[in-house]
């Protein structure tokens, strides 16, 4: 039994009727001879895995009342045909209807009674190909943890002989309920005092970040009282202070801004590589700033055409790892996000390149401002009955719809995939596609992805808030031409 840290139950707290706290990846695999049988070859990976694997037999142990985070225990009732599941698309199963089928999919919540997984075989593709779609909590795994998994589950060469000899679940009896909820209030207890050091620690960051030096030494005596009072040690860690632009008002309104439904639009291309490295070379950048740029032009582009072109730059947040590689338990969150401007204000693609180069360097500051530890300890200290409590009422009272509040407009995700190809029993994977959360006021997420010698967009939006999701991606490659015109690279297809 182990419990989920404070960023793990995050994603638990997060959900209501219409966000869901779950993450998906979108395989797409060749089929290496006619009589090949993905489903029976999926099972059998999951089946040798699903012993050796914590979140594929684990489920959910809730403490009474709420007032502490969850635990995992095991599922003596394990059923892997629940989770494994086989579908097919009818004809011609082009990739329009493979991302259809995807986002009804990822339109439905996981069930919390069962370990919080399942993954779809889906046959009928175009060529004889098929698509594998995993779908996992986020408080179970994430970006990292994805990985580690993917790897297991893949093999490194053709006719690889991988051991799926199944590994017994050892069944499990959870303490009771009191036992539960004695554990639960002696945390409540320290909570307070907990919280109050991670403020002045933040608070401390901000305003040396800043240059207010009275109040930097006003923090750092509480800071000093506080510790004299518990009587633990916090020692000081003197570093080289930076001036850092935090994002302190709300980012401008655009019409993904508002409350979701739950119901999503997916869309998804890929674009070749060696383009966007070009790019990087012409522009003395690096790969995540053409990126970002690519992205920036398409949503100037977008709102431009719906007349809804804020004045000021958009705000992006973007997912950043702390995970070491060093972790006794990799299913865990190990995960934080910056804030960084988007130049849609910008009609120059040259200056657009060059000014999400400074957003991102300004953005990485942040992070040296606010350490993810420092996150992380601030999302354990928070109260599971509050955050449950306020995300369901604001959800409740449409709050996206009646304030703009939230300093971000989209989420961006650049995450770097192998360069050497993999196989699932002798099935070579063509590309792969991470889908991530939108959540209320926040219905877009762009998520972008390499392997091999490609570069994959996936897109996913509140299905009412983006209803030419697709048109939206048609801007991206759009924009990706106008930058290879601009720098005299050839576009690659």
């Amino acid at each position: 039994m182990r419990q989920l840290s404070g960023l793990d139950a995050t994603f638990l707290h997060m959900e209501t009727s219409t966000t869901f706290g779950h993450v998906s990846g979108l395989a797409i695999y060749e089929r290496p001879s006619p009589d090949f049988d993905p489903y029976a070859v999926v099972f059998e990976r999951f089946h040798a895995l699903s012993g050796r694997v914590e979140p594929l037999h684990q489920k959910l142990l809730d403490v009474p009342f709420g007032i502490d985070h969850p635990y995992w225990v095991v599922d003596n009732d394990f059923d892997l045909k629940f989770h494994v599941r086989h579908l097919g698309l009818a004809p011609p199963g082009d990739e329009q209807q493979l991302a259809d089928q995807v986002a009804r999919i990822f339109g439905r919540a996981l069930d919390r009674s069962r370990p919080l997984w399942e993954v779809y075989v889906i046959e009928g593709l175009a060529d004889g190909r098929w698509a594998l779609m995993t779908k996992f909590h986020h408080s179970a795994i994430d970006g990292g943890a994805g990985v580690v998994l993917l790897n297991m589950l893949t093999d490194a060469l053709p006719d690889a002989k991988p051991d799926l000899t199944p590994v017994s679940i050892t069944p499990e009896v959870p303490p009771p309920p009191a036992e539960l909820l004695q554990r639960g209030v002696t945390k409540l207890v320290t909570n307070p005092v907990r919280a109050l050091r991670l403020q002045l620690r933040v608070a401390q960051g901000i305003v040396d970040s800043l240059g207010i030096a009275p109040a930097s030494q006003i923090t750092r005596q509480v800071r000093r009282t506080l510790r004299g009072i518990t009587r633990r040690t916090d020692p000081e860690n003197p570093t080289a202070e930076q001036r850092v632009r935090l994002p302190l008002n709300p980012a401008p309104p655009t019409p993904w801004n508002k409350t979701i439904s739950a119901h999503r639009r997916f869309a998804m291309r890929s674009a070749s590589l060696e383009t966007v490295r070009a790019l990087k070379t012409a522009s003395c950048g690096t790969v995540n700033d053409i990126v970002m740029a690519v992205c920036t032009g398409a949503l100037r582009t977008y709102l431009l055409r719906h007349n809804a072109l804020p004045s000021r730059p958009l705000r992006a947040m973007v997912p950043v790892s702390f995970r070491t590689g060093a972790e006794e338990v990799p299913w865990t969150n190990m995960v934080t996000g910056i804030i960084a401007d988007l130049p849609t204000d910008c009609d120059d693609p040259r200056e657009r390149v060059r000014r999400c180069h400074d957003a991102m360097e300004s953005a990485k500051r942040q992070f040296e401002l606010i350490p993810a530890d420092t996150i992380a300890e601030g999302a354990q200290a928070t109260s599971p009955i509050l955050a449950t409590a306020a995300t369901r009422l604001a959800s409740r009272l449409r709050w996206a719809d009646r304030a703009n509040l939230l300093p971000t407009n989209v989420v961006i995700s650049n995450v770097p995939g192998p360069r050497t190809p993999l196989w699932l029993g002798g099935a070579q994977m063509e590309n792969y596609i991470p889908i991530s959360i939108v959540t209320d006021g926040m219905g877009l997420n762009i998520t972008v992805h390499s392997y091999l010698d490609r570069l994959a967009f996936g897109l996913i939006a509140c299905r009412d808030l983006v209803p030419d999701l697709w048109e939206l991606l048609d801007m991206h490659f759009d924009e990706l031409a106008l930058l290879c015109d601009t720098y005299g690279v050839p576009l690659g297809k």
